[in-house]
């Protein structure tokens, strides 16, 4: 059984398998999550993001975490919102999709979420944390080997999105 948790954290503090990172599509670093995973992880990070490259919007990378609680990074780059009319569903969808096959893929079984594209970014928080949870919901029945998701909200706002749409049988709320 696969237990999901809605968390007030700083996600590089978190101890899972892999946290995943609102990436920018250059993988460089930059600010809010992106920036913190960066400065948290240490320099061997962009060492090796610079190696694997670029990431296109709705995809996803993973590398190693370094300085971090977490072994990997799982990168992933969120969609802008531009009114909902250029495809960001689908490409946000997308990157939890990705996210989810590469933790099968490298045999992750508890990874960490933030609110991806809700930032700088300005996807609708409540659309997004739909989003999340949908894809995270078939995930877990298509990975057994999943044992943890954790999604990591920063605010009031993007905690509450995910409390009404989780419910109280499916959720322990903590703040760290």
């Amino acid at each position: 059984m696969t237990q999901i948790e809605l968390i007030e954290a700083d996600i590089t503090t978190v101890e899972v398998d892999a946290i995943v990172n609102a990436a920018s599509p250059m993988l460089q670093g930059g600010v809010g999550v992106d920036g913190a995973i960066h400065r948290a992880a240490g320099p061997e990070l962009l060492k090796e993001c610079r190696v694997v490259g670029g990431c296109p919007t709705g995809d996803a990378r993973i590398t190693e975490g370094y300085n971090l609680p977490a072994a990997h990074v799982i990168h992933t780059v969120g969609p802008i919102w531009q009114g909902g009319t250029a495809d960001e569903d689908e490409l946000l969808a997308s990157c939890y999709k990705r996210c989810f096959m590469l933790a099968l893929y490298d045999r992750v079984t508890s990874l960490a979420f933030p609110a991806i594209s809700t930032g700088v970014y300005g996807f609708p928080k409540k659309r997004a944390a739909a989003i999340a949870v949908d894809e995270t919901r078939l995930a877990i029945k298509q990975n057994k080997k999943l044992k943890k998701v954790l999604f990591v909200s920063v605010d009031d706002e993007t905690t509450s999105a995910y409390r009404d749409l989780l419910g109280s049988d499916s959720i322990t709320v903590d703040q760290v």
